[in-house]
């Protein structure tokens, strides 16, 4: 047996060897990520290759394939078009068996896919947003999600998937803050640690492991005006301190790709960083593993960013500044061999870059194992278990932000709700961007949630759409107002839509019913590319919870969104408002929980919530010197980083810190006594705080270096413990070195970054 066919000798023996088997032509069909859903048609129920594609593996071979099982409006693969579980199996494995036996070499192909909130195909379970996931404050459970993400990807043949989101958020308004999980990096790099060992597992090469590729690298969520790829205007100590630790932790924890962010960082694209995929990434950091781009950032560099003659020089920049796989293919399918023979680009470099490549193949054991099960894909893919989880994760995402005299939780035996607004009941509204067509029975909308507690008693439960996300149509302003007044209690349903056009038609604003029209309808304000210049309610939403505020009946707002939302009237008027992001396909059952108290909230902010879009940013760990106030108002957020009500209360007590001073290489022990002291069992979010007194380089006023989510009944106590040392002191000094200093350091445990005990650290050296 040849070498790269034997299981015996490592991957990298296995790469080295078949390399060297490798034409120009084959070495860069590797490098090619072509779109997958274009290689295949479905015709009587049967797939059926292209020719060009069929030509592609025949004449060099194919890398990797993108999406080959997205389903969405850009793919325009839809329910009728598109591919079931099962389906969808048995075309990735025709796919790999035409590229393993019409090939010379019989190399398989990496299918790629997106899974930023559950698997992008049809049948899958879709989970909440990671702004929502974040908000839970609970790793152990984001962790289990990333196992079923896996789980329902690898069993239709997926093997790589292009998540998690590492970007830091620092201006809401960009549209891809839902795709994110905060705006605090260590939290963050907790998650990221979290989602690496979900995906992976144990082992890539097992049936329910998939390659994680970290994106995107790096600043992403620092671009100028929000807007999405934008310039990014950030100074080294801050890129490496804050926006790379992320990507750092996820790398020590075994990440197999990175993604290069779109963005330059002081006038370098990120594509073509050396210092960034070269220097950083793999000397300091020791990465190995396979670096590929966004789809169209090589592009960018001839038409954008402006910094590449043309389409040649555009690939040869990249792929010399560490690129491995270009999304898409265009570039590097047609530039690079041209590139060598010109004499402009070394044949070596790109076996550098194939060799990353093929390794990733092996370690995935996709030449020992290629073809996946359809029978188990069945079986795995929209799982109860699956489905289980999802509401859990959307219960414990969702945040209480205000509860006037405890108006929640309803009561499920006496009054009418009139639930209104247009986020009440469009399934597809509280899904988020990245998500595939779903048939109407498997998203439980609020107003399904609401129905569903009180199914004995249906007329109790009233509906209006009122008015839709965007439109400045009141023509169902009278309904919604009559609906209002027929209620004892109005619950608001409201926020924003990253919904692409389905072809699901629209509402009829008088009635609430589905009606389909000749105008494509689009709510969509948040999402990739949809950046916004206001946090304020889009459309007509905010004079339409104002018109039924007047009736006097008490108005509970839930807000459904990807994206912070600032009206400052609805939170001084509304009653109670819930923060549910875009909660997933369970997202109306977990709302319904809350509401009617079968679950205790315990989401917690992870954005700071302006008061006003003018206080941007208002991200919580700023520098002491940004000031305290404007004219109008002061920079304090509405709602802080960490913050989050309960239907019971927790007090804290008896901080302290031991030993109180330790020298630079030292521990101490941070305990504090949490208890609940209300009359329901509760999730509190335990959250530590550090700040430097005195450093020599200017230092944020706090930084959370840890935080418990513990569950307590009425009356428990609980002492929870933190570990303190050169890991949550230090930071980048004068020679951007790892430093911890000697001095005064103060330990700050609460309830969120406001709401703290305080207790102080000394740091020397005797």
């Amino acid at each position: 047996m040849v070498i790269y066919k034997d299981r015996n000798y490592s991957n990298s023996e296995r790469a080295q060897h078949l390399l060297s088997l490798m034409t120009l032509e084959e070495k860069t069909g590797q490098l090619v990520q072509p779109f997958g859903w274009q290689v295949y048609e479905q015709k009587d129920g049967k797939i059926e290759l292209t020719e060009a594609f069929k030509k592609q593996i025949e004449s060099g071979g194919v890398g990797s394939l993108y999406g080959v099982l997205r389903a969405d409006p850009w793919t325009g693969v839809t329910l009728e078009s598109g591919l079931s579980p099962e389906e969808g199996a048995a075309a990735v494995n025709e796919i790999q068996r035409y590229a393993i036996e019409h090939s010379r070499l019989g190399i398989p192909i990496l299918i790629g896919e997106e899974c930023s909130h559950g698997h992008m195909a049809i049948g899958a379970t879709v989970f909440p947003v990671p702004l929502s996931l974040g908000s839970t404050w609970n790793v152990e459970l984001y962790r289990e999600m990333c196992r079923a993400v896996a789980r329902e990807t690898r069993s239709q043949g997926g093997a790589a998937t292009y998540s998690p989101v590492l970007d830091v958020v620092r201006d809401p308004r960009w549209g891809r803050t839902e795709e994110c999980f905060g705006e605090d990096a260590y939290l963050i790099s907790e998650l990221a640690v979290a989602s690496v060992e979900g995906l992976q597992g144990q082992s890539l090469d097992q049936k329910e492991s998939v390659a994680a590729t970290l994106k995107h690298f790096v600043g992403y969520g620092s671009s100028e005006g929000g807007r999405n790829a934008g310039p990014v205007h950030m100074g080294r100590r801050e890129l490496l301190e804050v926006d790379m630790l992320p990507f750092k932790k996820a790398v020590e924890a075994g990440a197999a790709s990175i993604m290069p962010a779109y963005n330059e960082i002081d006038g370098i694209p990120c594509t073509t960083n050396r210092e960034l995929l070269q220097d950083i990434l793999r000397t300091e950091w020791g990465f190995e593993g396979m670096v590929i781009t966004d789809c169209g950032a090589i592009n960018m560099l001839a038409t954008g960013h402006d910094t590449a003659e043309d389409g040649m020089d555009a690939a040869v920049q990249a792929i010399r500044a560490g690129i491995d796989m270009e999304m898409s293919g265009e570039m590097f399918g047609n530039h690079l061999i041209e590139a060598v023979r010109q004499g402009k680009l070394d044949e070596a470099v790109i076996d550098t870059a194939v060799l990353r490549v093929l390794d990733l193949k092996f370690k995935l054991g996709l030449f020992d194992a290629p073809y996946a099960d359809p029978k188990h894909a069945a079986r795995v893919i929209g799982s109860e278990e699956h489905i289980t989880l999802a509401r859990k994760l959307a219960e414990e995402g969702i945040i209480l932000l205000k509860n006037e005299d405890r108006i929640l939780p309803l009561s499920k035996k006496s009054g009418r709700i009139a639930v209104i607004g247009p986020n009440a009941d469009i399934g597809y509204n509280q899904l988020g961007d990245y998500t595939s067509p779903q048939p109407g029975a498997k998203v439980t909308t609020v107003l399904g949630g609401i129905r569903s507690k009180l199914a004995d008693e249906p007329e109790r439960v009233l509906y209006a759409p009122g008015c839709r996300i965007k439109d400045e149509s009141r023509e169902g302003f009278d309904y919604a107002l009559e609906c209002a007044r027929q209620a004892d209690t109005v619950v608001m349903v409201v926020g924003g839509s990253s919904a692409r056009d389905f072809g699901e038609g629209t509402i009829d604003l008088k009635t609430g019913a589905s009606k389909v029209t000749n105008h494509s309808w689009s709510d969509m304000d948040c999402g990739e590319g949809i950046d916004r210049m206001s946090l304020k309610l889009s459309g007509v939403q905010l004079e339409l919870i104002q018109e039924v505020y007047k009736l006097g009946k008490p108005v509970i707002v839930v807000y459904i969104n990807g994206r912070p939302i600032a009206e400052p009237w609805i939170e001084d008027h509304a009653h109670a408002i819930l923060e549910a992001w875009y909660p997933g396909q369970e997202g109306g059952h977990a709302i319904g929980d809350i509401l009617f108290g079968d679950v205790n909230p315990s989401g917690r902010l992870t954005v700071s919530v302006p008061k006003h879009v003018g206080q941007l940013p208002v991200y919580y760990n700023g520098k002491r010197s940004r000031g305290k106030r404007y004219l109008e108002e002061d920079s304090q957020p509405r709602y802080p980083f960490g913050y989050g009500l309960s239907y019971t209360e927790f007090s804290y007590s008896n901080l302290t810190v031991e030993p109180q001073t330790i020298p630079t290489d030292g521990e101490a022990t941070v305990r504090v006594d949490v208890t609940n002291v209300g009359d329901r069992e509760g999730a509190e979010v335990v959250q530590m705080y550090i700040s430097d007194v005195v450093s020599t380089v200017s230092r944020p006023a706090k930084e959370l270096k840890g935080f418990r989510k513990i569950k307590l009944a009425p009356g428990e106590s609980r002492t929870v413990e933190f570990t303190v040392g050169a890991e949550q002191l230090q930071y980048i000094g004068q020679d951007y070195k790892l430093i911890v200093e000697q001095g005064q350091f103060r330990i700050l445990v609460g309830k969120h970054v406001n709401d703290t005990l305080s207790a102080d650290l000394w740091v020397r050296e005797d």
